[in-house]
């Protein structure tokens, strides 16, 4: 009997202990996802507030960061996620000035240059196209601020040039933002064009991504939690930009788009240098 009863004490210690090492770790656990909702919320309003100023650049400043707390399996499919919902609320925001003629060439374009950037991608490496990418955008933006950009002047077949360089980019590193960026920044528009027509080419194209990374598994359920925890950040962020990009005149915000143009392409150097 004594042999018995010191060995249900022993079970029940061990039972006891074992509770004691489990309730311990589900609070590393829940105090880690905490931690990770934190600075997810900080990037989502970072990204919004960047979206609703210029109607562009989320993608650029958000994945590096997320990278740094997340995944890069799961940052790649939210963020996209992250950027389809921005480019709907200002979308909504400027729904007047939509005009599908400008951004149709670009999607055409896009198309045919997505696989042959996939097949570069095999072939090379990505830092490689990294680097050029972040150098031609520093060289740009650089040149538009100090000399008098071709306004008007870049028009007709180059939107399939620019749309076929944007495929061609987001197949190899996922960034397909800056050839398109750089064309509307080149045409004779309003600002509010140049924003919708990017709006237009990155639902579309972002909506394209969404179905691919599903149909691949890699929307998951941890995916699509951290999503509905930005959302309040995003939108807040994404309210404060637009605000601040009613304030810009025409000349004022093709220079705000040339300033973030180039901090764009150091921060893309900075990421592979």
């Amino acid at each position: 009997m004594t042999v018995f009863f010191m060995m249900g004490r022993i079970v029940a210690e061990k039972s006891r202990f074992g509770n004691i090492r489990d309730i311990g770790e589900d609070s590393r656990v829940e105090k880690k996802r905490m931690e990770v909702h934190i600075y997810l919320t900080i990037v989502a309003f970072l990204a919004g507030f960047i979206q609703g100023l210029s109607g562009f650049g989320s993608v650029l400043l958000s994945l590096p960061l997320m990278v740094l707390f997340l995944d890069i399996r799961e940052a790649i499919p939210l963020v996209n996620l992250m950027g389809v919902i921005l480019s709907v609320l200002l979308i909504f925001q400027l729904r007047a000035h939509w005009e599908w003629g400008k951004i149709w060439p670009l999607l055409a374009g896009a198309l045919p240059g997505i696989p042959v950037g996939v097949y570069l991608l095999k072939r090379m490496d990505p830092a490689h196209v990294q680097i050029v990418l972040g150098m031609v955008l520093l060289a740009y933006a650089i040149y538009g601020l100090l000399f008098r950009l071709p306004i008007g002047r870049v028009v007709g077949p180059w939107a399939y040039f620019f749309g076929f360089f944007a495929g061609g980019l987001g197949g190899a590193v996922s960034a397909s933002g800056p050839p398109v960026i750089v064309y509307t920044s080149l045409q004779a528009w309003t600002k509010h064009q140049i924003k919708m027509t990017l709006q237009g080419f990155f639902i579309v194209s972002g909506l394209l991504v969404g179905v691919f990374h599903a149909a691949n598994g890699l929307i998951t359920d941890g995916v699509i939690g951290n999503f509905l925890v930005s959302i309040p950040t995003l939108l807040a962020g994404t309210w404060a930009g637009s605000l601040l990009y009613g304030k810009f005149k025409e000349e004022g915000y093709r220079r705000v788009m040339l300033l973030l143009l180039g901090a764009l392409g150091v921060f893309t150097l900075a990421r592979v240098l």
